[in-house]
């Protein structure tokens, strides 16, 4: 690659190449040097639109090729353009350059201007539009086509005309322009999208909660059990192997686990002494009752509501309620908010009870291991900094 010269990297003077350079060129030899004949830059009206800033890469492995194409280039008016006479190094820097635009010669020694392409497709995303320009002066149909099939866009043929190659630069970069343009305006409007997402998902949140509250206070509290019961599903469902997207649904979803209770009679509900039997029925339906209320929702988290609530007082060995569910008939989540359910119920203060010691309730839930809970996942729990007090 040349050395830096001005405004882009150049090697010895440039030098017309009448292979390159038509006789109707704005540029002529003279004294060796390439001259404009203009007064002023070629350009397209249009052509303003285009970013003077625009990146171009060209890769040509004659030093005096790249120097007559820097040279058309910063003469039209663009200030970033970089020249490599070696392939390698050019898709080696790649990256780092952010290109706008690829002119690229398709016959050199080692790796060609195909092989290049081939190795562009592989190496840009596939959303990423970066057009390549092929200079050639095989105008064949099978080079075209070939080139065509490995992502060229547009073609220059030699010897190159000097207005042509301004206007053809000039269109790709428009091109280029209008593709970074739409991809802006995609990821603001997934922005968007993603900020609205956030927004409604805060609400349902803010809803679910509220509502949760309105079956704690019917059952004598003041909304930190179900908050409790919350946040240690969703621990317990982490430290189970669930990913952490789901175990936060499941801890939502566990906010509604006794929502049913809003339908029990508060004589029932808030007695203090032992249950009847006629009562401890009544109590029973609120699972039941609770999967109705949330039943027939599209929502994620109100689905997975619903088969908490209705399978959360179930047991490992088929003796809980309202189905008699046994082992892994019993969905996950209503497996995981049973243990800490009846962990937190058990450490809480409750209308009809003190709060247990630490110890107490653990000694309790050991005894219903394989009986009342899942063993593995009572294991689980009880290993978890939230049972052993860590």
């Amino acid at each position: 690659m040349g050395r830096s010269r001005g405004r882009y990297k150049v090697g010895r003077p440039p030098v017309c190449d009448r292979s390159w350079v038509s006789a109707t060129g704005a540029f002529e030899s003279n004294g060796g040097a390439a001259v404009s004949t203009a007064r002023t830059p070629v350009a397209a009206p249009w052509a303003a639109a285009v970013d003077p800033h625009s990146r171009v890469l060209v890769i040509d492995d004659e030093q005096r090729n790249l120097d007559l194409m820097g040279r058309i280039l910063e003469r039209a008016g663009y200030t970033r353009v970089t020249l490599f006479t070696d392939p390698e190094a050019a898709l080696r820097q790649l990256p780092d350059l952010a290109a706008d635009l690829i002119v690229l010669d398709l016959h050199m020694p080692g790796i060609d201007g195909f092989e290049v392409l081939r190795r562009l497709r592989t190496a840009l995303p596939g959303d990423d539009l970066l057009p390549r320009l092929v200079v050639t002066a095989d105008a064949t149909t099978e080079t075209r086509r070939d080139a065509l099939a490995l992502g060229a866009h547009d073609f220059l043929t030699k010897p190159i005309d000097v207005t042509e190659v301004v206007l053809r630069v000039a269109n790709l970069l428009r091109t280029r322009m209008l593709h970074l343009g739409l991809r802006a305006s995609n990821d603001r409007l997934e922005e968007q999208v993603r900020a609205r997402t956030r927004q409604l998902e805060d609400a349902h949140r803010d809803v679910t909660r509220r509502l949760a509250l309105v079956g704690e206070y019917r059952d004598g509290g003041t909304g930190e059990h179900v908050e409790r019961v919350a946040e240690l599903a969703e621990a317990l469902a982490l430290a189970a192997g669930m990913p952490a997207d789901r175990a936060a649904v499941l801890g939502q979803a566990a906010l509604l686990h006794d929502i049913g209770k809003v339908a029990v009679p508060d004589a029932i509900l808030l007695k203090a002494g032992p249950l009847l039997a006629a009562e401890l029925a009544v109590i029973r339906t609120h699972p039941s009752i609770g999967a109705h209320i949330l039943s027939g929702s599209r929502s994620p988290v109100l689905q997975l509501a619903e088969q908490i609530a209705r399978t959360h007082h179930e047991r490992w060995d088929g003796q809980g309620y309202p189905a008699g569910l046994e082992g892994e008939q019993i969905p996950l989540a209503g497996r995981l908010v049973g243990i800490v359910d009846v962990y937190d119920s058990l450490s809480s203060v409750r209308p009809y009870k003190a709060a247990w010691p630490r110890e107490r309730v653990v000694s309790h839930l050991l005894g219903e291991r394989g009986r009342q809970f899942d063993p593995a996942l009572l294991d689980t729990f009880l290993a978890s900094p939230a049972a052993t007090g860590s």
